[in-house]
């Protein structure tokens, strides 16, 4: 047995360990902020902590984020029991994986790692044991040389802002002076738990429905889901057709997967396929392409789902949440229908705390995470896409007709703007010339458009949207906008 008391932030002392007065400055070896040099600005964004390998993301900054999300889960604990740790297939997975489950370990928390897994499997196994939590090693749709770490409370529910501030607060040194561990914790390697997720998946269409005699394609980003999704599908009686099929940290994400989706489109239509999904990294969002070629993004997935699910009275208040992001066609389309539309801040775990906080049972993104709580607790692609394929074979029609006779978009423009610098990206609503620039927008399209810029939570991008009845004043005050943008942020 182990036994030691960690000081903050002064290293580490104890009678088992031997007596110190403290670990070298960057060192990398202690838990205290010595160690680290952290930016100003918040660590955690809308999906947790995320960035540039070796730059922000290191071995000593998961290390330490792994002891002190272990101190902060433990507290929160009913029980004492694991954590469930997954990653995805990025080269700088596996270093992370280590160093997060030596401060997990350090912190007395036993844990279980899974491996190769989507992130919604860690979520559904930390709701489903006695796990006091999740840790999931993953930048999502980021590009190879990032890296991120999400966590999930017991319930398999992202992390609150709250707990998030406390952890953040132990890495910085404002936490309690001593922490007091009386035993070390053991890392198990759980690879089989992956089977419960698969099996939960298929549970709701099993019996009720098959996806026989379906052709289906799907893009796997070279990502967290080339294990799984493939087999599911088939399982289920479908012919797949699987691109990006195997798990490459060079290559995951790279012109493939849910922000790429040529290649998926251009198999289903040489391939005369039913369908077409695209994962993205971690398989947590997915896009769908249907059987023409055109892209089916999150807005007519939510649609086409809570429309079944309205028919079939599972849907309390007729209620979809969304986020500012959605489409104000999708909007009023729904509206028309007798449904309810509510609005979020972009990110799922802002989705998600409204569905709990109103009773929603489906909620998402435009860019492809889904929520129905019928079927699951958090944003699943595999989940998403599994029911999607379900509803096109049950309707007996092509996708390409269920999504014409849904709604039709007003034009909408995204534009990313690299700002490399973080402190002008996070106080970006301090730029009074873009605040002048999005006020004349405003003003000029009244109640026919709408503006919104923001902060990437996740890349070092500010976004540009506009959207609008006419296209040509979309396209107008997105190139202001942007022009804004580059000569006061980004320059």
């Amino acid at each position: 047995m182990v036994s030691f008391i960690t000081k903050i932030p002064g290293g580490i002392r104890g009678d088992s360990a031997g007596e110190a007065d403290g670990w070298k400055k960057a060192s990398g070896s202690g838990f205290g902020q010595n160690s680290l040099v952290l930016p100003k600005s918040p660590l955690f964004g809308t999906d947790g902590i995320r960035g540039k390998v070796g730059e922000l993301l290191s071995a000593p900054l998961a290390l330490q984020v792994g002891f002190w999300t272990g101190i902060v889960l433990r507290s929160r604990a009913e029980n004492q029991g694991p954590v469930i740790l997954g990653q995805d297939s990025r080269n700088s997975s596996d270093m992370l994986a280590m160093a997060l489950s030596a401060g997990l370990t350090a912190a007395g928390l036993e844990v279980w790692y899974l491996g190769l897994c989507p992130t919604p499997c860690v979520a559904y196994l930390s709701s489903i044991t006695d796990a006091v939590g999740g840790v999931m090693i993953s930048a999502s749709h980021n590009p190879p040389e990032d890296n991120g770490i999400k966590i999930f409370g017991s319930d398999g529910i992202k992390l609150s802002k709250v707990l998030q501030q406390e952890i953040e607060a132990g890495l910085r040194g404002q936490a309690s002076p001593y922490v007091s561990i009386s035993n070390c914790g053991r890392h198990y390697s759980r690879p089989e738990l992956i089977l419960e997720y698969a099996q939960i998946l298929k549970q709701p269409l099993h019996g009720n429905i098959n996806l026989q005699g379906m052709k289906v394609v799907l893009d796997l980003a070279w990502g967290a889901a080339v294990g799984l999704a493939p087999s599911v599908f088939e399982q289920l009686g479908a012919e797949v057709i699987s691109l990006h099929n195997e798990a490459d940290g060079d290559r995951i994400n790279v012109d493939c997967g849910s922000t790429h989706l040529g290649v998926c489109q251009a198999t289903v239509k040489e391939n005369n396929a039913d369908l077409g999904f695209a994962f993205d990294g971690d398989a947590d969002r997915v896009l769908a392409v249907d059987n023409t070629g055109r892209e089916i993004n999150g807005d007519y997935i939510l649609y086409l789902w809570g429309k079944s699910l309205q028919q079939k009275q599972e849907l309390p208040d007729n209620l979809i949440v969304s986020t500012v992001m959605a489409n104000l066609g999708f909007e009023r389309a729904w509206n028309q229908i007798s449904g309810k539309f509510t609005r979020t801040a972009v990110g799922d775990q802002y989705v998600q705390a409204e569905m709990l906080r109103a009773g929603g049972m489906l909620g998402g993104e435009q860019s492809g995470h889904i929520l129905c709580r019928h079927y699951g607790i958090t944003g699943d692609g595999l989940l998403a896409a599994l029911h999607i394929a379900a509803l096109v074979h049950q309707a007996g029609v092509p996708l390409s007709e269920m999504v014409s006779q849904s709604f039709t978009t007003y034009p909408q423009l995204l534009h990313n703007v690299r700002v490399e610098d973080r402190e002008k990206r996070v106080n970006w609503q301090d730029c009074q010339p873009l605040q002048n620039a999005i006020s004349r927008a405003e003003v000029a399209m009244g109640d026919a458009g709408r503006v919104l810029v923001r902060a990437s939570g996740t890349e070092p991008l500010i976004r540009v949207m506009v959207e609008a009845e006419a296209a040509e004043e979309a396209n107008y005050w997105t190139k202001e906008l942007v022009n804004v943008v580059h000569s006061y942020l980004a320059a």
